[in-house]
């Protein structure tokens, strides 16, 4: 899939803008604070409904304005289709329109529109915690397990009823049936998760090889949350830890606990180095992108934020040409191009961002 066009209004420093995107790769070019940054995250936001940065949500509108505005025109490799998209948010509230035609759910506008991305906090998947890795993943089981959603929704709700009764000092009859609720819904959005990890741990280590050829054996380990096998099912596990999350006041077993690791052999992650804990970072986002293409028969869109301060030169080559060779679309943002940048410049489209405001480059490459 590729954005054909994105408008965006009223987002941080970015009062309205409109770029006009290559099916390719995008460069976009400016000072820092020019709003580079921001015009990655208006399509992010599409796919994803929040910031890849972090913060408050209230702060992505921008100052004096009454709303946020992302609107998107989607094209899809195989089928040709061709979707609007808009994401608005108006008085601390989201909301949605998909051509034309306002949405009950965003998950309906997250999944018409995959976006993928490496940035400055991406290390947090290695360093950072667990919520950050969850989510992650979540993600993508989200686009390739059409059950997961409501299953966990049903699970989170379980979870809050639970959570509650805990609080009240409820009976243990009434924890039971929550605990049967729990042990129905985990069970199966363990087994999505299980499934997934697994084909990531498989494209992981392919990326992994690449980028970090002197580190040997690279996977991805999960972690469920809870003990799974062993005749013990989460209820009964929730019912022996039971003295426990009376006395935290919290439910501290289950999918809502469940982690992944990425790792190598006979290294742990803390002793990745910061360039390591990088290289690691982007294989495990170029290992979902793939995933979502093996699944869906079309890339995401892939979003690089400050390449050249991200990776030395060897690995932005290296990037730079497994983006080329996927035929994936990618928005890259930079300072200044760089000597990879450069080399890959006359199959880019190029856009000079200043203000906010993304002004394209005469020339641009034919095809594009």
């Amino acid at each position: 899939m590729w954005i054909e066009t994105l408008q965006v209004g009223g987002l941080r420093c970015v009062a309205q803008a409109q770029l006009l995107l290559a099916p390719g790769l995008n460069l976009l070019l400016g000072p820092n604070g020019a709003g580079k940054t921001s015009l990655l995250e208006a399509a992010y936001l599409i796919s994803h409904g929040h910031s890849f940065r972090r913060g408050s949500r209230e702060t992505l509108i921008a100052h004096g304005a009454e709303c946020l505005q992302v609107f998107a025109r989607v094209r899809h490799d195989g089928s040709g289709l061709v979707q609007r998209l808009g994401l608005e948010r108006r008085a601390g509230a989201w909301s949605g329109r998909m051509d034309d035609r306002p949405l009950d759910r965003l998950t309906d506008l997250f999944r018409a529109c995959a976006v993928c991305c490496f940035e400055p906090g991406s290390h947090e998947l290695v360093s950072g915690p667990a919520e950050e890795r969850r989510g992650f993943l979540d993600w993508g089981v989200f686009h390739v397990e059409p059950d997961f959603l409501g299953q966990w929704r049903r699970y989170q709700g379980a979870l809050r009823q639970r959570n509650a009764l805990l609080k009240q000092q409820a009976s243990d009859a009434e924890l039971d049936a929550w605990d049967v609720e729990l042990d129905r819904w985990g069970s199966l959005i363990t087994g999505h998760r299980q499934r997934y990890a697994a084909i990531l741990h498989a494209r992981f280590a392919e990326y992994a090889a690449r980028l970090l050829p002197a580190l040997v054996e690279p996977g991805i380990h999960f972690r469920p949350g809870f003990r799974v096998g062993g005749g013990e099912g989460l209820a009964a596990q929730l019912r022996m830890g039971r003295d426990r999350d009376r006395q935290r006041q919290s439910t501290t077993i289950g999918p809502h606990r469940a982690d992944w690791r990425p790792g190598y052999a006979g290294l742990e992650v803390p002793e990745l180095s910061r360039g390591q804990a990088k290289l690691t970072a982007l294989a495990a986002v170029l290992a979902q992108a793939r995933v979502y293409q093996d699944h869906a028969g079309e890339w995401p869109v892939l979003l690089v934020d400050d390449l050249p301060s991200e990776l030395d030169p060897v690995h932005q080559h290296l990037l730079l040409a497994e983006l080329c060779a996927s035929g994936a679309q990618a928005i890259v943002t930079a300072t200044d191009l760089s000597p990879a940048l450069a080399s890959i410049r006359a199959r880019a489209r190029l856009f000079h961002v200043e203000r906010g405001l993304p002004h394209p480059e005469a020339n641009v490459p034919a095809g594009n």
